[in-house]
């Protein structure tokens, strides 16, 4: 059996059918040099050398292979080099990574050396598996070449094999890699996909809505369900492809129809079924929670401590429903205030082994789309029972602070308490109040915006990092239509809230914990935001350098840097783009009971506890703190740990749902702009096949692909996040000013393709040359020879390599093998690693 055909295992070519005698000699040099150049040398040779020999039995995992097989795969003449090779054998097996059969021979051992993980197929060509059960650091991620996905796709559970010597390869342009591919499917992500139902002659066939999905579905004539050609359909996947037909197609059937494509509620509901999130609450989750009193028994207040003649008033959005914090002001003798910040008490209502909790689990969070929501809880408790209306007495659970005028808590005090808001304030409204100085409450209002001030500035004093990415609201007329795309305003009023929430979600973190008992640490849920991955950031760092701003990382300065950086763009067109990528540097928040802080809020604890009605975590910190406060024993942390886990993942899907909702509605609102309307724009990204530029004025974003752009030849240079004209150094390169019109709006696709109509572009420094060159890019102006990966060139080679394990050996491998050879030369390390080392004669 020959091993499969890749760097490990070549054709025979005209050099590799050289006599052995004359490239022997040459090995042996090589080994002497390894060893004359000293230990450490020597012993990194040998690693690099472990890991060949590892990747060989991994490429080639279904064989099975004897030492003298592999000592001959690797042209190994030289009598040190065979030892070697046996001994590293022999290691690998003692590591569980080789098996040892009965006849002698070694195969790779599967079971133990694979790894779980998740599909994202971010390409037509290649996608990356993200390891399970690890807190993700996207370098690690595993690349695979989409023909070595085994059949898998976007959202499937696998078992990959990581090939050894990844890291090993790499370019200066291209980060390394860890390169892999699918040895089996674990588990089907989509079961159901949605889609828009399409007819081709006598073929019904469902075209996928999601952009990770490259095929079209066939749909059998009797699998319709009912749909007809232009509907937006749910498919049940019945047959995949094969794991080694990489053309082959999938089958389905319809299992729902959601309307007509085009039509506003049968997009929302198809963006909702894309992420598997639901639409209608269970009939039997609604009974249970109309049976609910509205009604609040007096036993019940007795029980609680009474605010309800206390000032208090909310203040939310302008198109909020509900409501679950609300503000208190007492001003007491001694000269300092009561503040009180007031949560709705959802888990008096919602108890464990309910239908209700049970529900409210499973979704974790409220699902934020365009134009409606998607509660965790039946709306007669998210919009009635629990919401803080004004004008009601209400149950809350309560963080109460005594403060001086400089925001210093003297006293606090946590539990649950019972209210009466005297107003339902917007945002809007209460701004104007403080604006004007006078209207409802004004002095209530106005203390509580010094108080927040004060609260400001200590955290940013402290360490905290002023992230506020842009965001946009939009006008619907009756059908959902977008009139207009409204950037969003951050006024005092809203930092108000903030602050006061971001107090409560603080204090009930560090109260929870003076409540151990003993060296044990009371079991919480957090709020959790590691540090920033330092390579990431220098990066970044540097990218920000070539535009003109400075960003210090040293740790010590990080925090004060990046505010001043984030002061520098605060009004520049390009202030959305940076502000978005530097919060892509830092570690994205999560639920544990890990207690490991908040590094973006310089907090040292830090938990959610002040919106259960939107939120399954804080409803946990609720529970908690009422144990706690009871004097009960710390909770079990591994059960606790698994649900911070599923509201995380829960979280995650619902805001890629609420992005998509935007985008459709920003591609809506772009494809009835008049055709020949020019719209002023900022280049947001430089990629292999174009660039995105966004509308600063309402925050759409579209491709001007490189194939569109007829007057040069242009290359992308990746380390400079640009692209430049062959002849012309003409250079498009991240926060140009451009200026654009719409060439499509793909509403299916939920992308928007632009024309480039006018720029101010620069020319590139004299005596760039392009880094991408080579012999197939010289063909016509204006189109883009794209990568197939952020890998480098030998790691496409090897991936080519294992394609062409099913071909014969021919003049095309041969030719492969000669790439490899020369890309593999260029590569530093104890000694040159030449054809011999990386293959030999295939067997």
């Amino acid at each position: 059996m020959k091993p499969k055909q890749n760097k490990y295992a070549k054709s025979p070519s005209a050099q590799g059918q050289q006599k052995s005698s004359t490239r022997r000699g040459n090995y042996g040099k090589e080994i002497r040099a390894a060893s004359s150049a000293g230990f450490k040398q020597a012993t990194s040779y040998i690693d690099e050398l472990k890991n060949d020999v590892a990747a060989f039995f991994e490429i080639n995992n279904t064989g099975q292979w004897s030492t003298m097989d592999v000592v001959e795969n690797f042209d190994a003449d030289d009598r040190k080099l065979k030892l070697m090779i046996q001994g590293l054998i022999g290691e690998l097996h003692d590591e569980g990574r080789l098996t040892r059969l009965p006849d002698g021979r070694f195969q790779f051992n599967q079971n133990q050396n694979t790894i779980l993980g998740k599909v994202e197929h971010v390409n037509t060509k290649f996608a990356f598996i993200v390891p399970q059960n690890v807190t993700r650091d996207r370098d690690n991620d595993i690349w695979i070449p989409a023909e070595d996905l085994g059949g898998a796709i976007d959202g499937d559970l696998v078992r990959v094999i990581a090939f050894s010597d990844s890291r090993q390869r790499g370019t200066r342009q291209m980060a390394k890699r860890i390169v892999g591919r699918v040895v089996s499917i674990a588990e089907r992500g989509k079961p159901e996909i949605v889609g828009t139902l399409e007819r081709h002659g006598n073929q019904v066939f469902v075209t996928p809505d999601s952009r990770r999905i490259y095929h079209d579905i066939l749909i059998p004539a009797d699998k319709l369900g009912g749909a007809s050609e232009n509907e937006k359909v749910l498919v049940r996947l019945t047959k995949y492809p094969e794991s080694d037909d990489r053309d082959g197609y999938f089958e389905g059937e319809v299992t729902s129809i959601l309307g007509l494509a085009g039509d506003n509620d049968t997009e929302m509901h198809a963006i909702l079924a894309e992420f598997g999130l639901p639409v209608e609450f269970p009939a039997e989750v609604e009974k249970e929670s109309e049976e609910i009193p509205v009604e609040i028994d007096e036993a019940e207040f007795a029980r609680r401590r009474d605010f309800r003649t206390t000032t208090t008033f909310t203040i939310d959005p302008v198109d909020a429903k509900d409501f679950d914090d609300a503000l208190s002001v007492k001003y007491l003798d001694n000269g300092t205030y009561e503040i009180g910040i007031h949560i709705a008490d959802v888990t008096h209502y919602v108890t464990p082994g309910t239908e209700l909790e049970e529900e409210a689990y499973k979704r974790a969070t409220s699902v934020y789309l365009v134009d409606r929501v998607v509660p965790m809880l039946p709306e007669k408790l998210s919009n009635g029972v629990c919401s803080l209306r004004p004008n009601e007495d209400k149950l809350t659970f309560s963080a109460v602070f005594e403060m001086n005028d400089e925001g210093k808590i003297s006293k606090e005090w946590f539990g649950r308490t019972a209210i009466h808001s005297d107003r339902r304030f917007s945002y809007e409204e209460a701004q104007d109040i403080l604006n004007a100085g006078e209207g409802d409450f004004v002095k209530e209002l106005t203390l509580l915006n010094g108080l927040a001030h004060k609260l400001r500035d200590e955290r940013f004093r402290n360490g905290a990092i002023n992230f506020e990415t842009p965001e946009v609201r939009f006008k619907l007329d009756e059908n959902g239509v977008p009139l207009a795309v409204i950037p969003k305003v951050r006024q005092d009023t809203n930092k108000l809230i903030e602050e006061f929430m971001l107090l409560a979600n603080k204090r009930v973190a560090e109260f929870v914990m003076r409540l151990s008992k003993g060296d044990e640490a009371n079991t919480m849920v957090y709020r959790v935001h590691e540090g920033p991955d330092e390579d990431r950031l220098r990066v970044f760092s540097e990218f920000a350098r070539r535009l003109g701003y400075k960003l210090n990382v040293d740790d010590t300065h990080l925090s004060r840097s990046m505010n001043k950086f984030m002061e520098q763009i605060e009004g520049k067109p390009e202030q959305g783009m940076l502000s978005q990528l530097a919060v892509r540097t830092m570690s994205k928040a999560r639920y544990s009971t890990e207690d490991l802080g908040h590094f973006g809020l310089a907090f040292a604890r830090y938990s959610h506890f002040t919106s259960p009605i939107r939120r399954y975590p804080d409803m946990m910190a609720h529970r908690l703190l009422q144990h706690y406060l009871d004097k009960g024993r710390s909770v079990d942390r591994e059960a606790l740990e698994a649900r911070c886990k599923h509201a995380s993942d829960r979280e995650k899907v619902a805001a890629e749902a609420e992005r998509a909702s935007i985008k459709y509605k920003q591609v809506e609102f772009m494809s009835r702009m008049p055709k020949d309307m020019e719209f002023a724009g900022v280049i947001a990204g430089v990629t292999e096949f174009g660039f995105f530029v966004e509308i600063p004025e309402n925050s759409c974003e579209g491709l001007v692909r490189m194939q569109d752009l007829t007057d040069d030849f242009y290359e992308y240079d990746k380390d400079n996040y640009r692209i430049i004209g062959r002849k012309s150094k003409k250079m498009y390169t991240f926060g140009d000013a451009v200026t654009v019109r719409v060439k499509e709006a793909n509403l299916a696709r939920r992308s928007i393709d632009f024309a480039l109509i006018s720029d101010n572009a620069k020319t590139a420094e004299a005596g760039w040359e392009g880094s991408n060159r080579d012999s197939d890019s010289r063909s016509g102006g204006g189109r883009s020879r794209r990568s197939d990966s952020p890998i480098d060139q030998s790691q496409r080679n090897a991936a080519r390599g294992r394609k062409a394990a099913n071909t014969s050996a021919s003049a095309t491998a041969g030719s492969r093998s000669k790439a490899v050879g020369s890309e593999t030369k260029r590569t530093k390390g104890a000694s040159p690693k030449g054809q011999n080392r990386r293959g030999g004669r295939g067997k």
